[in-house]
């Protein structure tokens, strides 16, 4: 270690075994640590403690409707993109109890009041950082904020990762936000042969770079990774024009190809489900046969359901698979721009991965873009 103070934006060598260190720091702090894990052949987010738990030598191999890893022969820790899950899970959570309640000659209503998990995420890449903080827009407006996506958000710790190795559905560097991180990190990682290359985002981070053993980094590590990055931009699987967006989608709401993409389209609702960004939600209520309990819980939804759109009294505003399809794509690369000042889209690719029947957004836009102009 060297006796210079850690300041926010200086970047330090940090020896690979030593990241067993900061997770052992952050978990004396109260955070748990989550990552990227290998299950069932695939990439995962769950609690890991150690560098053993990470998918050394993996990388993923990504295409339409196709997803699997393979060794690479380097020893990286932080090479695989990863798979359906995203961060969304640990701060906007798929399935919470809203409240309960009881009867017994009267209701008895309980407030879901139990504190909120404080996670350090590890390995949180340039375009999902960016998928968070576009949900931050959504959950914490200025005119009203929502209280369990808060309380969560505030307890995070997010040791970022730049990536160095897009697959084939990555396209970061064409919606601007990667692979590159920039910023809303505590801890940022770019991963060489045999070092990190540490920069301090915040605090926090630098409070907890401090229980480890580092070095001053090198020009030579700061140029590797630089060059490093230069080559991952330069590798993305996939691009997109996004220059007269939202207005291409906006003005052709009738367009054939809506139809044409509509008779692919199953509304499965995975590419949804899998959107770091996509933020539909229902409640749902139970109650026990005796009638005597209940409760009430927000879970994820999908404008890709047709009850969804279904409003009261009867109707559903989007009957058919096309229109749910150009809801989707048209609110994604359109009106939310609109709303929140940003696309819906990071880039990450993961629609396409895990669409069924590889319908690919880096695709149909061009395709409605030709139609507009002929």
């Amino acid at each position: 270690m060297f006796d210079s103070p850690l300041t926010i934006g200086s970047c330090v060598s940090l020896p690979k075994p030593e990241l067993d260190r900061l997770m052992a720091a952050l978990r004396e702090q109260g955070y748990q640590t989550v990552g990227p894990r290998l299950k069932d052949d695939a990439i995962v987010y769950e609690t890991v403690e150690t560098l053993a738990d990470l998918p050394q030598g993996y990388a993923s191999q990504q295409d339409k409707a196709s997803f699997r890893l393979m060794q690479t022969g380097r020893r990286n820790y932080f090479d695989a993109i990863p798979g359906a899950q995203s961060w969304k899970q640990f701060i906007f959570p798929p399935r919470i109890t809203l409240f309960s309640a009881n009867k017994d000659e009267q209701w008895h209503i309980r407030e879901a009041d139990e504190p909120a998990p404080r996670y350090a995420l590890i390995g949180v890449r340039a375009c999902e950082l960016a998928a968070i903080e576009i949900q931050d827009r959504v959950f914490l407006r200025s005119d009203y904020r929502d209280p369990i996506y808060r309380q969560r958000r505030e307890g995070l710790f997010i040791l970022a990762v730049n990536c160095l190795y897009p697959t084939g559905t990555c396209f970061c560097a064409s919606m601007g936000t990667g692979p590159q991180v920039q910023k809303g990190f505590d801890l940022c990682l770019t991963e060489l042969d045999d070092v990190f290359l540490v920069e301090i985002g915040s605090d926090l981070g630098r409070i907890a770079l401090s229980q480890c053993s580092f070095q001053p980094a090198s020009a030579f590590v700061q140029q590797a990774a630089n060059d490093g990055l230069a080559r991952a931009a330069q590798r993305m699987g996939r691009q997109l024009d996004t220059s007269d967006l939202p207005d291409l989608l906006i003005d052709n709401l009738e367009a054939r190809h809506w139809d044409a993409v509509g008779k692919r389209c199953l509304s499965c609702a995975n590419c949804t489900q899998v959107c770091p960004t996509c933020f539909c939600w229902d409640a749902v209520d139970h109650i026990n046969l005796t009638g005597t309990e209940t409760s009430r819980e927000r879970v994820w939804d999908s404008c890709y359901n047709p009850y969804y759109s279904y409003q009261a009294g009867g109707g559903n505003t989007r009957p058919s698979i096309k229109s749910r399809y150009r809801q989707w794509l048209t609110h994604k690369l359109g009106s939310w721009k609109e709303q929140f000042g940003t696309f819906g889209c990071v880039g990450c690719g993961r629609c396409i991965t895990w669409c069924p029947v590889g319908i690919d957004l880096t695709e149909e836009i061009p395709a409605l873009r030709k139609e507009a102009q002929s």
